[in-house]
């Protein structure tokens, strides 16, 4: 699964460049790259209905039959990701995957080793270092008695690519990282269940790197155009 992830506003600020050539710009940033699942902070997203700007939806995803705000609040805990397997059948998902697909911008994301009986940080980003998107999909729910619009996310998940399984090795899960070549199929809201499905799969990895990082990761601050510093753990053997 993927709870944390990273995406440094400054560079999405200084432009963003979609699918066809044009920016996304945006106004809502708060200088803090790191985003957490279970803050349920707003994070930019880019939805199938509107490609050309980022949108910013709260990580939890909410579905449109949530009968009250107390509702929504216990349901985001369990839609925070969304498993490749069972998003078509899974009521909390099953609509948004069929027409309500978005990209999830990031440059890096954390996920925990486990080892005799303690856990160990990595933090994983792809050899190019370029942003990259997550396949996400979303909703819009109304609250009935205030009117208020909610839009939320999540991200999906598959199983581990060889150097993730390492990583990730209670569970051998993953993000679904997209290639470039595939964000803008992604967003067509006309695909078939198939040719959603199709791009579900692992990412390569050879084309990703992961290192070891503080247990406190969240506290450290990033020097700008750098990645967040590595920290060694002697017990700890490589992946």
């Amino acid at each position: 699964m993927c709870y944390n992830y990273e995406i440094d506003d400054k560079q999405l600020g200084m432009g963003f460049p979609d699918l066809t050539g044009t920016i996304y710009d945006s106004t809502e940033w708060d200088n803090n790259p790191f985003y957490s699942a279970f803050t349920f902070r707003k994070a930019p997203v880019i939805i199938n209905e509107d490609k050309k700007h980022l949108q910013h939806y709260n990580w939890g995803l909410i579905p449109k039959w949530t009968k009250s705000i107390e509702d929504s609040k216990k349901i985001r805990t369990q839609t925070l990701n969304a498993r490749s397997e069972t998003v078509f059948e899974k009521p909390s998902f099953r609509n948004s995957i069929t027409k309500k697909r978005c990209l999830i911008p990031a440059i890096g994301f954390y996920d925990w080793r486990d080892f005799n009986g303690k856990k160990y940080p990595y933090y994983i980003y792809l050899k190019d270092r370029k942003i990259f998107s997550f396949a996400g999909i979303y909703e819009n729910w109304t609250d009935r008695e205030t009117g208020e619009i909610i839009n939320s996310y999540s991200m999906l998940t598959v199983q581990a690519n060889p150097m993730m399984a390492k990583i990730h090795n209670s569970k051998e899960r993953m993000p679904v990282i997209l290639h470039k070549e595939d964000e803008e199929r992604w967003l067509n809201p006309n695909l078939t269940k198939d040719e959603i499905a199709a791009l579900l799969q692992p990412y390569d990895e050879s084309l990703m790197a992961a290192y070891t990082i503080q247990k406190d990761f969240n506290k450290v601050r990033h020097i700008e155009g750098q990645l967040l510093p590595a920290f060694e753990y002697v017990e700890l053997p490589g992946i």
